[in-house]
């Protein structure tokens, strides 16, 4: 039975990749990419050749889920992987999924299998000395409807919350956790596994002042950790 391998791929640091990860991407027919110029990279480095690279972005562009289905179809082996963790974890996958496995309920059965990888969510709460036996993840905030609500969600849990945001929105979600809890403990992680790894950790406060002040250091996707 052809399979569909959701694949766990670096957050950053190349090297962090399984000998698992490796021959799955040798041996598959196809690779579907969240970006195939960064999957690329990954073959090169590990000298994997001869793949055949198709976009799977869950947008408008891309391959169609219906021809995905034709080529597990055919026989052939997919890996689904995004441009850096894992698929379906803030990252295109969960719909692909979803729709796959609909399929295999209702017409005939495919297979899905977890290849798994580095995950941002984990390496930050590893290194930020926080207590981590029961937290929320939140993955990427809402831009706009329902910000202001989960602020406040945020302020009042007695859990670790725990989101991702961009170098572009993260001075507003410091205001944001300024505003609505001034007084609660923050971790940011940024930079995972790269060179300038960086964790900080303060009121929002202290935060939001810090990086006004160091706007170079407003780079990089950041995970950022609430905590009392």
């Amino acid at each position: 039975m052809a399979t569909l391998y959701i694949v766990g791929t670096p957050i950053g640091n190349l090297e962090d990749v399984t000998l698992r990860v490796l021959r799955v991407l040798k041996e598959v027919d196809v690779i579907l990419c969240e970006d195939t110029r960064v999957t690329k990279r990954l073959l090169e480095k590990y000298e994997i050749g001869g793949k055949r690279l198709i976009a799977y972005n869950e947008q408008e562009s891309g391959i169609k889920i219906e021809k995905i289905v034709e080529l597990l179809k055919e026989g052939k082996d997919l890996a689904l992987v995004s441009d850096a963790g894992t698929p379906g974890i803030s990252d295109p996958g969960s719909y692909l999924v979803q729709k796959i496995r609909e399929y295999s309920k209702k017409v005939e059965p495919l297979k899905i299998e977890s290849v798994p990888g580095p995950s941002a969510l984990t390496a930050a709460l590893s290194i930020a000395g926080v207590p981590a036996h029961d937290f929320v993840f939140l993955g990427f905030l809402p831009h706009k409807k329902g910000r202001e609500t989960l602020f406040k969600e945020i302020a009042g849990s007695e859990r670790a919350m725990i989101f991702y945001e961009s170098p572009h929105r993260i001075l507003k979600a410091l205001e944001s956790l300024e505003k609505f809890a001034p007084g609660k403990k923050v971790t940011i992680a940024r930079e995972l596994t790269k060179i300038h790894e960086q964790i900080i950790a303060g009121v929002p406060a202290e935060l939001l002042k810090y990086l006004q002040i160091n706007p170079d250091k407003v780079r990089g996707e950041f995970v950022v950790i609430v905590s009392v």
